[in-house]
């Protein structure tokens, strides 16, 4: 079960809700949740770009020749 976090208008919110629809239809395109685990310092993030392990990745360029 997910947990429960009210934001500042009084709203409840999921702190890490399933990262796809628990019900996905058919041909639809979905971006998953983040799922919030551990961060780098903040030095790290700095260097890298991003606090997120998850959302560190090589930029491999190349383009259209």
């Amino acid at each position: 079960m997910a947990e429960i976090m009210m934001n500042m208008d009084g709203k409840a919110c999921e702190i890490n809700p399933s990262p796809l629809p628990a019900m996905p239809v058919v041909a639809m395109a979905y971006v998953p949740f983040q799922q919030f685990n551990t961060t780098y310092m903040p030095e790290k993030g700095l260097e890298m770009g991003t606090i997120f392990p998850e959302l560190d990745k090589p930029f491999l360029g190349g383009g259209i020749k």
